[in-house]
């Protein structure tokens, strides 16, 4: 679900208890609409995520660290000028919709103290972040800026004052009375149904109305005139819990771990259907609802450049495997060309210049029946006979020549599948940007030069370590499963893949004795760094290094191996503890 202004007002009340009155320390950009604030004081140090996504807006604090681009955006540096050192000093929620401001003191270049307000919407493909001075409300620059073109209502952009988005009439649910209520009900013909207290009160999403329909029928409540003081009573002592920050941080997932839900009151209707996890932190919570959610939008969108890349290669080599399965179908009658020039050689004294065909005993057929062969009158009797045989000859070339252009094109799909799957199972820019680099060297792009500011630390394997101890390493492309196998491992290391199926290479290290568990271990992380990550019994070959080795001219990640033994094993993602930082 979205997150909407109940839940938002529970982030509120923690930041509140958080980090008001700490200052800003650092101040980053990862991502163009996503800012990262460092906060020191009350002898802890916090991260708060502030995140403008037109999928996933939210304010939180968060635990991840994210790569910061080597050069900041213009917005960071503005933020950075004005909020570096600055000093907390309130947070605010808009009548609980989705929109909120903190404010920080700071001292200008004259030594007075200024305030300035960091106004965040939280409101789908709307959501902004933006830096306003309080004194005379000016905008000193906004993470998205809208021109009139864009919004008539209201421009952002520095310079111009800010002007808040069209308020919401519906009621306040944490302040409201009764006669405010039953007039909002009557004026608005409001009918009973899921869906209507999402349309009486801000910051009510459609799930948390359904919530509170579902509970309010359980009760025997009716939204009529009869029972409506009923109703309002029901629902002040609902929104009552929520002004004393009487919270249930509660995360709904199916079987397979999936998330589906949350919120800050508890979902009864969703009890039955899914597993529930409890949260002592909205923002914990939220973050572990969003954050991968977040990072595989943001991943697609990266390398959406390169899949498209490697699935317009692909059509070409489908495209380009028709055609030759096509002339080989043809080459099929190749043998017949053949057989009418031998039989016509041995005939030829029968057949005179001017003969339309022949009928000619077939000597290589155990019935030794007759066959009529067609001839052109214009030829004589040997330049038939030529003919025939070139035609075998030139098929006979045709065939041997698609034979190994099916047997190259055959190898291209299967290492562009490989690398589909290497930005499928990719988690981050890093790993992108060394799939382009791959893809480069194997010349499917052009290379560009860069600065030599832009220089970028080459990104390792994973490198993991079982629950007996043994190192298990990952490769996150081809270079790197080429690395591993051919530089890296040792003769009498294991090696991994998944038997048929585009993977990473795995290596375990051998020092001597390598368990069962550890066998296992490192399976479910090949199968599950692959292309049947979401599949069941995946079968793994493994064998010793020595057994692997790359055929002549191949792409990379391409090996052979013999002497394999095979398990077969569900993926699961590696558990946290097993990562070697």
């Amino acid at each position: 679900m979205a997150l909407d202004g109940v839940f938002l007002y529970s982030i509120i009340n923690e930041l509140k208890n958080t980090i008001i009155g700490c200052k800003v320390d650092k101040i980053n950009q990862p991502e163009k609409d996503e800012i990262l604030l460092n906060i020191r004081g009350n002898r802890c140090t916090n991260k708060l995520l502030i995140s403008a996504s037109s999928n996933y807006p939210r304010i939180q604090l968060t635990k991840i660290s994210k790569q910061n681009p080597l050069k900041p955006p213009l917005f960071c540096m503005i933020l950075r000028k004005y909020l570096n050192g600055s000093k907390i000093i309130d947070i605010r929620q808009l009548n609980c919709d989705r929109l909120l401001s903190i404010d920080f003191q700071t001292v200008d270049e004259l030594g007075f103290d200024s305030i300035y307000s960091l106004i965040i919407e939280i409101m789908g493909r709307h959501s902004n972040i933006t830096l306003i001075r309080q004194r005379d409300n000016i905008i000193m620059d906004s993470v998205k800026h809208i021109s009139s073109d864009i919004n008539t209502y209201r421009k952002l952009y520095p310079g111009i004052e800010y002007v808040f988005p069209p308020e919401s009439h519906k009621l306040n649910p944490l302040d409201f009375n009764f006669d405010e209520f039953k007039s909002f009900i009557s004026e608005n013909s409001i009918d009973f149904s899921e869906i209507c207290f999402a349309k009486i009160f801000t910051g009510i999403s459609k799930q948390l109305s359904k919530e509170l329909f579902y509970r309010s029928t359980n009760s025997k409540l009716d939204l009529s005139c009869d029972n409506i003081k009923n109703l309002y009573d029901y629902l002040t002592e609902i929104f009552q819990c929520i002004k004393t920050n009487k919270f249930n941080f509660v995360c709904y997932s199916d079987l397979n771990n999936y998330v589906k839900d949350f919120h800050c009151i508890e979902l009864t209707i969703l009890k039955d259907m899914f597993n529930k996890t409890v949260y002592d932190s909205p923002s914990y919570l939220i973050e572990h609802y969003y954050y991968q959610k977040d990072k595989n939008d943001r991943l697609k969108n990266r390398s959406a450049d390169l899949q498209k890349l490697i699935h317009t290669n692909l059509d070409r080599c489908n495209k380009k495997v028709k055609i030759l399965n096509k002339t080989l179908q043809k080459c099929k009658s190749k043998g017949e060309y053949k057989l009418f020039g031998e039989l016509l050689t041995a005939n030829i004294y029968n057949i005179k210049k001017g003969d339309t065909k022949t009928k000619v005993l077939n000597y290589y057929s155990s019935e030794s029946e007759y066959i009529t062969i067609k001839l052109d009158e214009n030829k004589t009797p040997s330049e038939n006979v030529q003919n025939y045989y070139k035609k075998y000859n030139k098929l006979k070339t045709s065939e041997r020549m698609a034979n190994i252009q099916l047997e190259i094109t055959e190898k291209e799909i299967s290492y562009l599948e490989s690398v589909l799957t290497n930005i499928e199972n990719a988690e981050s820019y890093d790993e992108i940007d060394e799939i382009k680099k791959e893809l480069i060297e194997t010349g499917y792009l052009k290379f560009k030069k860069h600065s030599k500011g832009n220089k970028k630390k080459k990104s390792q394997p994973l490198h993991f370590i079982s629950s007996d101890g043994s190192h298990i390493y990952v490769g996150k492309n081809n270079l790197q499963n080429d690395f591993l196998t051919l530089k890296f491992a040792r003769k009498s290391d294991i090696w991994m893949h998944t038997k048929n199926i585009h993977g990473s290479h795995v290596i375990i290290k051998n020092d001597g004795n390598i368990s069962g568990k550890t066998l296992e271990e490192a399976a479910s992380i090949a199968a599950y760094y692959s292309k049947a990550k979401n599949s069941t019994k995946v079968p793994i070959d493994y064998t010793e290094v020595k057994n692997v080795r790359k055929p002549s001219g191949a792409k990379p990640g391409m090996v052979i191996y013999y002497t394999n033994k095979t398990i077969y094993i569900d993926p699961k993602k590696p558990e946290l503890e097993m990562l070697l930082k």
